[in-house]
């Protein structure tokens, strides 16, 4: 009898010691685009509102890279360098941000916009609604919400832009071989 209690003591402490999975859809979101480090996806426009969208007929792909302070995802449109998709986990709530800069580094007029996770996402999809300074900064966007979703599989990612609670823009990504 012995040693099934000394058994159970030690799988008891063991399990006292492994991390919890994290509860709340935006810690678990954060927790599967960390868990995708290092993964490149590619694909293109799926839909966009202008037929004359300077995405159309590009390729456009990322690669998952995560950081101390969050997870970036720097965005190629064809040979365009100049975005890149900033998530983070401040005390506030899930955010993300679109950094977009000239060829030399230097940001561009309008960047960093974005807004924080409104509440009812999930550990693979969450939905960004545009905040104050985004409203000031980009004319029409105070309805904007973004959506990225992942496929259950975690083969699509997905990139969505709503304003005015109507579709503008979506861009369908397939997960590729990393590059060795």
């Amino acid at each position: 009898m012995k040693p099934i209690l000394a058994a159970f003591a030690a799988t008891s402490l063991l399990a006292g010691c492994a991390t919890p999975a994290p509860t709340d859809a935006r810690d678990q979101f954060m927790a599967t685009l960390q868990g995708m480090c290092g993964q490149r996806f590619e694909g293109g426009l799926a839909y966009a509102i202008d037929p004359n969208s300077e995405f159309r007929g590009k390729k456009i792909s990322t690669e998952v890279v995560c950081t101390p302070a969050g997870v970036r995802m720097p965005v190629l449109v064809g040979e365009d360098r100049s975005r890149t998709w900033i998530f983070t986990r401040p005390a506030a709530g899930l955010e993300l941000r679109h950094d977009h800069r000239h060829p030399d580094g230097t940001p561009d007029a309008v960047t960093m916009y974005g807004g924080m996770a409104k509440e009812g996402g999930t550990a693979r999809s969450q939905a960004f609604l545009a905040d104050a300074a985004t409203a000031r900064m980009v004319p029409g966007a105070e309805t904007n919400v973004w959506t990225v979703s992942l496929s259950e599989d975690g083969k699509v990612l997905s990139y969505r832009l709503e304003r005015h609670a109507k579709p503008r823009a979506e861009f369908v990504m397939t997960r590729v071989a990393s590059r060795t």
